[in-house]
C-alpha cells in the first residue's frame, strides 16, 4: 500500500473513456455513468492518517461480511422453495390465504346449475350407480375411514367421495377461481389466523434485515466523515467534457469561478454562466454520448488567486513586512517595483519573436523597431529627447540586487546600503559607428580624452542629437542600443551641459545642474500646445506626469533614476555623476517616498502607451480594409482608455477617435456579413454568422453596457433594422434558422457575458518611433493615402 507524504495545489484525475475493440479493430468511446463529487477530502490517503485509516478499513471490511451474511439470510426470504422456481414467502402465504377465503365451488355453483343437474340425472343415474356399487365393494376401508372423521351421512359422503373418482366434472362445474371444495367456517378462520400472523412476522423479519443492511451501510459511508480525515479538502475546479465518438468530437470546459460562486461554461469564444445540474447532465455520461474525461480539484485551503483576496494577502505581506528595519522596509519596496518593471520589459522583448504585421502596400514598408536608423536622424533633425520608461531599470535590477547581496553578506544592512562599488565590464566595446548627422556640436575630443583615464582604451561611438562621445573599453553595463535611445540622449546632453559645474564644483553639482536642465526641458516640453498630429505624452513619461500633475516626489525620482542608469559609465564624469544619483536614491526612506503610488503612477503610463499602440495600430489596419482585425484593436483600446479617463481627462487618449472608427469598422463589417448571409452558400453563410457572433455581437454588447453615445445608438439601430428587414422578405428555410439563432442575441443583449480577447501582443515603439507614427497616422486618416511610415 501505497501513501502520500505531501500533495499538489492542483490534483488532475484523467477518466478512463475510451477502449479498443479488438473485434472492429477501432477505438471506442465508454459512455458508462460516472459521479464524482464537488469536493473530496485526501487525507485517507496520506501517510500521517495510515493507521487511522487502517484500522478503519479493517472495520469495513467486517461490516461488508456482516452485510454479505444479512443479505444471504434475506434472499431465504424473498426466494422461497425448494424447485427451480422461488417466489418471495409473504407473497406465498398470502396467495394461500386468497385461496383459503375463496368461497368453495360446490356453493358457488349451486344456484346456477341446480335446473341442469335435474336434466342431467336422469340420462347419468344408471353409471351412477353402477359406478357407486362398485366403489362401494371396492373401497369400503376407506369409506370406513371417511365415515369416522364426517359428521355428515353416509349416503351423501359416499356420493361426494365417489364423484371424482367415477367421472370428471363437468367444464360447467369447473369454478372461474380456484377454491377449495369444501371448507368450514372454523376451517376458514383457523387457516386465515396462522397465515396472517406467519406472514406479518416474516414482513416483520425482512423489514428488520432490511434495516439492519442499511444501517450498516450507512455506518460504512460515514466511516470517513472523522473529522480527522477531512483536514485536507480539494474543491472541484475544472471539468473537462468531450461530445462525440473516440475519433471525433467537440471539447468543452466548466471552471468554477471563485469570486463570483458560479460555474462558467468555456465553449470555443463562448463563455456563459452554468449551473452544478448543467455540468452533472453533461459530465455523468451514461445518457447520451456526452461526458467529462478530466477532473481538476485545487486544495480548498490554499488561498485563491482573485481580486477579493489580494487586499488580505496584501495587508498580510505588509504586516511582516512591518516587522522589519526601516532601510530593509524601504529596500524591498523598491526592489519589488524594479522587479515588476522588469518582467515587463521581458515580456515586451518576448513580444519580438511575434511575426510583425504584414507591411504596407506601398513601396516604403512601415518599421516598427526601438531604435531609429541613421538615415532617420538626418531626416528629422533634432530628435525628441524622450525615455523609455521600462527599459530604465531593466539591467539596473539584477546588478543592484547582486551587489546588494554580497555586500550584505560581508557587512550586514549598512555595507548593502553604503555599497556603490564598481564591476567588471559586462559585454566588449561597441564597434565605431559613422555619424549620420548632427544639429548640435559634438563635445571636443579632448575634453572627452582627459576625462577617460590614461591607460584605458577607448571608442569613439556616435549619439544622435548628442554628438560623437568617447567610450571605454571597460565601461560597465554598456548597452549601445540603450545608450542610442531618446531617453539617453536627454540625459547625456544635460551632463554635457553641466560639464563646467562638474569641473568647477564637483560630481555633486554637476549632478544637480544636469538634473535641473532635464527637468526644466521636459517641463516646457508638457506646457506645449498640443497639435492634431502631435501628443507629447508620447515623448517621454515625465510629459505625461507633469500633464497630470503627478506628485513632486514621483516626477523627481523617475528623473533621479535615469541618471543612475549604469549605461552612463562611459567616461570619469558621466560614471561620478552616476555613482552620486544611485547614492541619492539610497537615501530615500519609505517615509519620504510611497512606493505604491509611485508604481501605480508608472503603471498608468504604460497603459497609456499601450492604449495608442493599440489605437494607431486599428487606424492602420482600418485604411488597409482589414476591418476585422481593425476592431479587435480599437474595442481593447477603447475599454482599456475608458479605464484611464476616469482618473482624469489627461490620462488617456482621445475618446472621440476611437469612437468613430469603432463605428465605421462595425457597420463595414456588418455590410461584410449581410452580403455573405444573401448569397445563401452555406461556406459563405457560415463566415457572415461568425462575423455577427464573434465580432459584431460582443462588440455591440459592450458598446450598450457602457455609457452608449447617440452615434453608437443610431449606428446600432441601423444594423439591427438592417438584419430584422429579412423577416418580411421569402428568404430560404436554412437562412431563416441561422437568423433566428443570432438575432434574438443583437437585439437583447441582457443575457450576455462578454469576455473580451485582448488582440496579438504588439511590441510598443520606442517614444521617438511612437510619435512620428502617431504623426503619420493622424495626418493620413484626414487625406486618402495609406499611411506609410518610415
Amino acid at each position: 500500500m501505497r501513501w502520500f507524504t505531501k500533495l499538489p495545489p492542483v490534483l488532475t484525475f484523467e477518466l478512463s473513456r475510451f477502449e479498443f475493440n479488438q473485434s472492429l479493430g477501432q477505438p471506442e468511446k465508454i459512455h458508462n455513468k460516472l459521479e464524482f463529487p464537488q469536493i473530496i477530502y485526501m487525507d485517507r490517503y496520506m501517510y500521517k492518517s495510515k493507521e487511522l485509516i487502517r484500522s478503519k478499513r479493517e472495520c469495513i471490511r467486517k461490516l461488508k461480511e456482516e452485510i454479505k451474511v444479512l443479505q444471504q439470510k434475506l434472499e431465504r426470504y424473498v426466494k422461497y422453495g425448494s424447485g427451480p422456481a422461488r417466489f418471495p414467502l409473504p407473497d406465498m402465504l398470502k396467495y394461500v390465504i386468497e385461496f383459503a377465503s375463496t368461497k368453495p365451488a360446490s356453493e358457488s355453483s349451486t344456484s346456477q346449475s341446480d335446473h341442469m343437474t335435474s336434466a342431467l340425472s336422469s340420462a347419468h343415474c344408471p353409471v351412477s350407480d353402477l359406478a357407486s356399487k362398485e366403489s362401494t365393494s371396492k373401497e369400503s376401508p376407506s369409506q370406513d375411514v371417511e365415515g369416522t372423521f364426517s359428521s355428515e351421512d353416509s349416503l351423501p359422503k359416499s356420493k361426494a367421495m365417489n364423484k371424482p373418482l367415477t367421472s370428471p366434472r363437468s367444464s360447467m362445474e369447473t369454478p372461474l377461481w380456484p377454491a377449495p371444495r369444501t371448507v368450514t367456517e372454523d376451517e376458514i378462520n383457523f387457516v386465515k389466523t396462522c397465515l396472517q400472523r406467519w406472514r406479518s412476522e416474516i414482513e416483520q423479519d425482512i423489514q428488520d434485515l432490511k434495516n439492519c443492511i442499511a444501517s450498516t451501510t450507512q455506518t460504512i459511508e460515514q466511516m470517513y466523515y472523522d473529522p480527522l480525515l477531512r483536514q485536507v479538502p480539494y474543491r472541484l475546479h475544472a471539468v473537462l467534457v468531450h461530445e462525440g465518438q473516440a475519433n471525433a468530437g467537440h471539447y468543452w470546459a466548466y471552471i468554477y469561478n471563485q469570486p463570483r460562486q458560479v460555474w462558467l461554461k468555456y465553449n470555443d469564444i463562448s463563455v456563459t454562466e452554468s449551473s452544478w445540474e448543467e455540468l452533472e447532465r453533461d459530465s455523468y455520461g451514461g445518457l447520451r454520448n456526452v461526458s467529462a474525461y478530466c477532473l481538476m480539484y485545487i486544495n480548498d485551503k490554499l488561498p485563491h488567486f482573485s481580486a477579493e483576496a489580494a487586499p488580505v494577502e496584501s495587508d498580510q505581506m505588509l504586516g511582516e513586512v512591518d516587522s522589519l528595519s526601516v532601510e530593509l522596509k524601504h529596500y524591498i519596496q523598491e526592489d519589488n517595483w524594479r522587479f515588476e518593471q522588469e518582467v515587463e520589459e521581458w515580456e515586451e522583448e518576448q513580444s519580438c519573436k511575434i511575426p510583425q504585421m504584414e507591411s504596407s502596400g506601398s513601396s516604403v514598408p512601415q518599421d516598427f523597431s526601438t531604435s531609429p536608423e541613421p538615415s532617420a536622424a538626418s531626416s528629422h533633425g533634432v530628435r525628441c529627447l524622450s525615455s523609455e520608461h521600462a527599459v530604465i531599470a531593466k539591467e539596473q535590477t539584477a546588478q543592484a540586487i547582486a551587489n546588494t547581496a554580497h555586500a550584505y553578506e560581508r557587512g550586514g544592512v549598512e555595507a548593502a546600503l553604503s555599497e556603490l562599488q564598481e564591476v567588471k565590464p559586462e559585454k566588449p566595446m561597441p564597434p565605431e559607428t559613422n555619424p549620420a548627422g548632427q544639429t548640435e556640436q559634438p563635445p571636443k575630443a579632448g575634453d572627452a580624452e582627459s576625462a577617460a583615464q590614461p591607460d584605458s582604451e577607448a571608442s569613439e561611438v556616435d549619439i544622435p542629437s548628442v554628438g560623437r562621445i568617447l567610450v571605454r573599453a571597460d565601461a560597465h553595463g554598456y548597452d549601445e542600443e540603450v545608450m542610442l535611445s531618446p531617453a539617453m540622449q536627454g540625459v547625456i546632453l544635460a551632463i554635457a551641459k553641466a560639464r563646467q559645474t562638474f569641473d568647477r564644483d564637483g560630481s555633486e553639482a554637476g549632478l544637480i545642474k544636469a538634473f535641473h536642465e532635464e527637468y526644466s526641458r521636459l517641463y516646457q516640453l508638457a506646457k506645449e500646445t498640443p497639435t492634431a498630429h502631435s501628443d507629447p505624452r508620447l515623448q517621454h513619461v515625465l510629459v505625461y506626469f507633469f500633464q497630470n500633475e503627478a506628485p513632486k516626489r514621483v516626477v523627481e525620482r523617475t528623473l533621479l533614476e535615469q541618471f543612475a542608469d549604469k549605461n552612463l559609465s562611459y567616461d570619469e564624469r558621466s560614471i561620478s555623476i552616476m555613482k552620486v544619483a544611485q547614492a541619492k536614491l539610497q537615501e530615500i526612506g519609505p517615509d519620504d517616498m510611497n512606493m505604491e503610488e509611485y508604481k501605480k503612477w508608472h503603471e498608468d503610463y504604460s497603459l497609456f502607451r499601450k492604449v495608442s499602440v493599440y489605437l494607431l495600430t486599428g487606424l492602420e489596419l482600418y485604411q488597409k480594409g482589414k476591418y476585422q482585425e481593425a476592431l479587435s484593436y480599437l474595442v481593447y483600446a477603447y475599454q482599456s482608455n475608458a479605464a484611464l479617463l476616469t482618473k482624469g481627462p489627461r490620462r488617456g487618449v482621445k475618446e472621440s477617435v476611437i469612437a468613430l472608427y469603432r463605428r465605421k469598422c462595425l457597420l463595414e463589417l456588418n455590410a461584410k456579413a449581410a452580403s455573405l448571409f444573401e448569397t445563401n452558400d452555406d461556406h459563405s453563410v457560415t463566415e457572415g454568422i461568425n462575423v455577427m457572433n464573434e465580432l459584431i455581437i460582443p462588440c455591440i454588447h459592450l458598446i450598450i453596457n457602457n455609457d452608449i453615445s447617440k452615434d453608437d445608438l443610431h449606428a446600432i439601430e441601423i444594423m439591427r433594422n438592417h438584419w430584422c428587414s429579412y423577416l418580411g422578405q421569402d428568404i430560404a428555410e436554412n437562412l431563416q434558422l441561422c437568423l433566428g439563432e443570432f438575432l434574438p442575441r443583437l437585439l437583447d443583449p441582457s443575457a450576455e457575458i462578454i469576455v473580451l480577447k485582448e488582440p496579438p501582443t504588439i511590441r510598443p515603439n520606442s517614444p521617438y518611433d511612437l510619435c512620428s507614427r502617431f504623426a503619420a497616422v493622424m495626418e493620413s486618416i484626414q487625406g486618402v493615402s495609406a499611411v506609410t511610415v518610415k
